[in-house]
C-alpha cells in the first residue's frame, strides 16, 4: 500500500507507526477476517453437513460441527425421493425468463432515459424511482388480478411461467443502475454514430450495448439471484404443484421427508447460484466498481 492510500484511510500514518496501533491492527485484521469468513461460510458448511448426516443425528445434536458418518447417499435419494431434478428444471426455466425480462427492460428502458432522452424522460424517472418506495407486498392482490384477468385479451397466465417472467421485469433498480451506468458513456460517441447515419437501434446494439458487459453482469447477476430465491410471489400464483420451483417445493416437501433429505436439497439448490457468481466474480466485481454500487 502506497503512503497516498494510507493518507486516505482512518488511520493516519503518523499513528501507524505507533507500536500499540500497529499491535492492534495485527490482532484485529485476522479476528475481523475470520469473522467474515464464519458468517459467509457458515450456513453453507453447516447445510453440507446437515446434508451428509444421518436423520437421528441432526435431532440429537444439532450444533455437531461434522457428521459422525458421512452419508452421500443422501444426496442421491433426496435427488430421486423428492424429484429434485424436476423441481430444479423448473426453477431454471422460471429463472431464465426472469433474468431475460429484466435484463430486456433494463437495458431498454436505461437506453431511453439516458441516451434517447425524450421529453417526458424526467417524468418517467421519476415515476420508476417512485416505485421503489412502494412495498411489494401491497401490490400482490392486484398484480394476482392482473395475472388472472390480463387487460384487453381477459386471458389468464396463472400456472404458467409467464406468470412468473412478465412482473420480474418490472424491476425498477437495475433499470435506475443500468442508466446511471449510461450516463457514464461518452456522449460523444453516440454523437458520432448519428452523424454516420446509425439510427436508435444499431446505436443501441453496436454502440451502447457492446461498451456495458460489466452492468450487464451486475444486472444478470441481481436478476438471477432474486429470481432463484423468489418464494411468496411463484407459490402465490403457481397452484400446480409439478410445475414449481425448488424455493416453494422444499418447504411443502419438508412436512413429509426425512429432515437429511431435505437439507440435501437445500445443498443443491445453493450449489448453481454459487458456481455462477464464482464463474463471473470479476466481472461482477468490475461492474460493481463501475456503478458505485455497495453493499
Amino acid at each position: 500500500m502506497s503512503d497516498d492510500d494510507r493518507s486516505r484511510g482512518v488511520i493516519s500514518p503518523a499513528d501507524r507507526r505507533r507500536t500499540s496501533v500497529r499491535w492492534f491492527l495485527g490482532i484485529s485484521h485476522p479476528v475481523i477476517l475470520t469473522a467474515i469468513a464464519i458468517a459467509g461460510l457458515g450456513p453453507i458448511l453447516w447445510t453440507a453437513k446437515g446434508a451428509l448426516s444421518p436423520t437421528q443425528e441432526l435431532l440429537q445434536d444439532p450444533l455437531r460441527l461434522w457428521p459422525s458418518v458421512i452419508q452421500w447417499s443422501n444426496l442421491a435419494s433426496a435427488w430421486e425421493e423428492l424429484r429434485l431434478g424436476r423441481f430444479l428444471f423448473n426453477t431454471v426455466v422460471l429463472v431464465g425468463g426472469s433474468w431475460f425480462c429484466q435484463l430486456l427492460v433494463a437495458t431498454l428502458g436505461a437506453y431511453a432515459l439516458s441516451v434517447l432522452r425524450p421529453r417526458s424522460g424526467r417524468i418517467v424517472y421519476y415515476a420508476v424511482l417512485a416505485t421503489l418506495f412502494i412495498p411489494g407486498t401491497t401490490s400482490l392482490v392486484a398484480l394476482y388480478l392482473v395475472v388472472l384477468d390480463l387487460p384487453l385479451t381477459g386471458g389468464s397466465i396463472a400456472n404458467t411461467p409467464w406468470s412468473v417472467w412478465l412482473p420480474a421485469g418490472a424491476h425498477a433498480f437495475n433499470v435506475l443502475i443500468m442508466k446511471q451506468f449510461f450516463d457514464g458513456l461518452p456522449r460523444e460517441l453516440h454523437e458520432a454514430a448519428q452523424v454516420d447515419g446509425a439510427g436508435p437501434w444499431r446505436l443501441f446494439w453496436q454502440i451502447v450495448l457492446p461498451m456495458s458487459g460489466p452492468i450487464v453482469a451486475v444486472v444478470s447477476l441481481l436478476a438471477v439471484m432474486s429470481a432463484w430465491k423468489e418464494f411468496l410471489w411463484p407459490m402465490i400464483v403457481i397452484s400446480d404443484t409439478d410445475a414449481q420451483p425448488l424455493s416453494v417445493a422444499l418447504p411443502r416437501l419438508a412436512d413429509s421427508a426425512e429432515q437429511n433429505q431435505v437439507i440435501a436439497g437445500m445443498l443443491i439448490t445453493i450449489i448453481p447460484p454459487l458456481l455462477l457468481f464464482l464463474v463471473f466474480q470479476r466481472h461482477i466485481v468490475r461492474g460493481i466498481n463501475f456503478t458505485g454500487l455497495k453493499g
